[in-house]
């Protein structure tokens, strides 16, 4: 990674990292964008009003959010221990589990069972895990053709962009750009409406299916008492593309364990409620294995690849921890003010909203990336409406204390707050000179504040002399 603008601090150089220089470049560019705007508060807007429709079906939602808070603190508290018994059960059934730690050796490892079975193409279901090895490109790279199955992530590989959104992943985009797109790239007409569009994508894809000599999937939750993994969706191509292809593969982080298969009658109704305002999804499966001598349908092999990437940083970090029980429902990329006026491309990474500045910095690098953490207002909004309750505005604010523990601050910037703390200690120094010279100071000082703001404007008088003008006595 190259910087620029560094000065030294102490042995180390401290700079803006390209990642900071181009999240600032596509921020300001997406953020003058009245048209994406528009796009995304309408988009968000159907969201807001089917969401507390979805919660009608709890007795008690915040009781609802407080137990699954709890079963996720108790899945990763004992993670080691149920990522064991999780291959244990798994592998009784014939199903073989693959540990990756990062994603090079993951994409090794997918590759090496593509080669075992000739594989000239695959299909794959909505995965942000895939996104984040970046998959497709690797298999691509080896003659190998991979074709998302997901109407959403379809239409981004057709346009070759990464998804938008974690859960819709062409959110930016309306009728007539999708509509654009495929009489460009397939050659539709001009005027396909929405229907015809979605006909023309399953007469393809319905045909990638049964080619595919391999599948492959995520999972939204690995489930260790049965051995098995757990599915929801609304469209049903992550059913076949587990069934079709003799061989499927399941790529899913460790974090998305969850103790029990009981415990998925809590789960699926919260991730459906807090994504969609569902009650439930479309088609909800469970997976504990190839096909068995008394079943008819299903692959001959399923490999679980169970990956690290990064996380186990997280995992030893007793306070971000917390992070690693998101469900990934996107609720709180829907609430942030942050993500709806600066959109999903604009973070640089494959996990974006409040939950991506929250991990991408712990999964890609403090240093590069750090400045996600300073994107939000601190408004709460994104922990209001976490599903799992994640304190995610105070976990963006434990992140930036990290990264000045760590030393990635300029010289300017520590100055800056020394001088800014000396003055909030002491009266006499807040009390110091008239408004119009504190303007003046503060102004010049902090140009970065103001490029985009008015200029601050202090009173001429502190509250404390106007306090003490009125009580002299």
């Amino acid at each position: 990674m190259k910087f620029h603008l560094g000065i030294t601090a102490g042995n180390k150089k401290i700079n803006m990292s390209e990642q900071s220089q181009t999240f600032i470049a596509k921020s300001t560019v997406k953020a003058a964008d009245l048209d994406h705007r528009r796009k995304i508060n309408f988009n968000i807007g159907k969201y807001n009003a089917s969401v507390p429709k979805g919660k009608e079906q709890f007795a008690d939602v915040h009781l609802a959010r407080e137990r699954a808070k709890n079963l996720k603190w108790r899945a990763i508290e004992t993670l080691d221990q149920q990522l064991e018994e999780f291959e244990l059960n798994f592998t009784k059934r014939g199903g073989k589990v693959i540990w990756a730690e990062n994603s090079d050796q993951a994409i090794e490892e997918v590759l090496k069972i593509c080669k075992e079975k000739n594989c000239r193409s695959v299909v794959k279901s909505k995965s942000m895990v895939t996104e984040e090895i970046h998959l497709n490109k690797a298999l691509e790279a080896n003659g190998i053709e991979s074709v998302e199955t997901d109407l959403g992530e379809y239409i981004q590989q057709l346009d070759g962009e990464a998804p938008y959104h974690i859960v819709t992943p062409a959110m930016h985009k309306n009728k007539e750009d999708v509509a654009k797109l495929f009489n460009k790239k397939l050659g539709t007409p001009i005027n396909f409406t929405p229907e015809q569009l979605t006909l023309k994508a399953r007469e393809i894809l319905r045909e990638k299916y049964v080619q595919a000599e391999v599948g492959v999937t995520g999972a939204n939750f690995i489930i260790s008492d049965i051995g098995g993994i757990a599915v929801t969706e609304n469209e049903g191509n992550a059913r076949l593309s587990c069934a079709f292809p003799k061989t499927h593969i399941v790529i899913v982080g460790i974090e998305k364990m969850i103790p029990s298969l009981t415990d998925l009658g809590l789960f699926w109704p919260l991730l459906s409620t807090f994504g969609t305002g569902q009650k439930i999804t479309v088609y909800n499966t469970i997976v504990t294995g190839p096909r068995q001598e008394n079943e008819t349908d299903g692959p001959e092999e399923m490999y679980v690849i169970l990956l690290d990437n990064g996380r186990t940083n997280i995992l030893q970090n007793p306070k971000q921890r917390e992070s690693l029980y998101c469900i990934r429902c996107g609720a709180c990329l829907n609430a942030c003010p942050i993500y709806k006026n600066i959109g999903g491309h604009a973070y640089g990474a494959t996990y974006s909203g409040p939950i991506g500045s929250v991990i991408t910095p712990h999964l890609q690098g403090m240093e590069e990336f750090k400045h996600l953490s300073y994107a939000s207002s601190l408004c709460g909004n994104c922990t209001e409406v976490c599903a799992v309750k994640i304190n995610l505005h105070e976990l963006l604010l434990e992140n930036r204390h990290e990264s000045v523990e760590e030393g990635l601050t300029t010289f300017t910037e520590r100055m800056a707050w020394k001088a800014w703390r000396l003055a909030s200690l002491k009266r006499g120094f807040m009390n110091m000179g008239s408004g119009k010279l504190k303007n003046k100071v503060v102004n010049g000082m902090f140009k970065g504040w103001n490029r985009n703001r008015s200029d601050l404007n202090f009173s001429q008088k502190t509250f404390n002399q106007l306090w003490k003008e009125r009580y002299k006595n």
